[in-house]
């Protein structure tokens, strides 16, 4: 019997948590609801989610501070659920470590999904369900009916990524990074000196099926050098008005 996936699924408006459990549960998900923030990192730690769906007006601990704690222990994808549209939530979110961002509110014809042009788009809870596929369909790699033979990694002076295991090495130390940091690093490296337009990294990363904005690459640009500086023989370079290169000093 093929285990189902886990979506842990914290809203503390019982409506919309039951709506969207639901609809998870027809899909063959198998979820959780937890309607504070206090109680996700123990659900955490005892339900062992594929995917949390995060709201950020939750009581007592906020979903921010909950997504702060999350991504400091876990890697698990979060899509972020909240009725603000604000560029600055989207992009404050993403710089916690969300890998998704949708908005409430939500009703039985649907969900909302603010664009980054100020556009709002009707989406209905099918579309929140197909969301959480193409965020899971990312994480986990399809399975190869064949055992790789090498490892897929890169490897620089005092940098290894590895994309089989998804672990950095930076200056002899393990980095911790969340799965769409490691991806955007290790397609950067694997490709030294090739610049790519932001709208290309997204595609390769985030996929077709994203509804973002470039926006996303750059924040996750702004983390990647947060946790690997510029080092002697190579750098994350911003190439202006187009996007970014791994720089290798030949």
């Amino acid at each position: 019997m093929v285990n189902k996936q886990k979506v842990l699924i914290v809203d503390d408006d019982d409506n919309i948590a039951e709506l969207i459990s639901l609809y998870l549960t027809k899909e063959c998900f198998e979820t959780m609801i937890v309607y504070d923030g206090e109680s996700v990192m123990g659900t955490i730690a005892s339900f062992d989610p594929n995917l949390i769906l995060l709201d950020l007006m939750l009581p007592g601990i906020d979903g921010y501070q909950v997504c702060r704690e999350v991504r400091a222990k876990y890697s698990t994808p979060i899509i972020m659920l909240s009725a603000k549209g604000e560029i600055f939530d989207k992009v404050l979110g993403l710089e916690l470590g969300a890998d998704d961002y949708m908005e409430k509110p939500f009703d039985t014809k649907g969900l909302k999904l603010g664009a980054d042009d100020y556009l709002v788009k009707p989406f209905d809870v099918v579309e929140l369900v197909a969301r959480v596929k193409a965020v899971l369909r990312r994480y986990k790699p399809a399975a190869d009916p064949k055992p790789q033979s090498r490892d897929e990694s890169v490897e620089y002076a005092d940098l290894t990524i590895n994309r089989t295991n998804y672990s950095v090495t930076y200056m002899g130390k393990n980095v911790d990074m969340p799965p769409k940091e490691l991806e955007l690093l290790y397609f950067l490296a694997s490709s030294p000196n090739h610049v790519f337009t932001r709208e290309q990294l997204l595609d390769q990363i985030w996929g077709y099926e994203y509804m973002g904005d470039t926006r996303t690459v750059d924040v996750h640009i702004k983390r990647l050098r947060e946790k690997i500086k510029d080092h002697e023989n190579w750098k994350i370079s911003t190439i202006w008005g187009i996007g970014y290169k791994f720089e290798v000093k030949k």
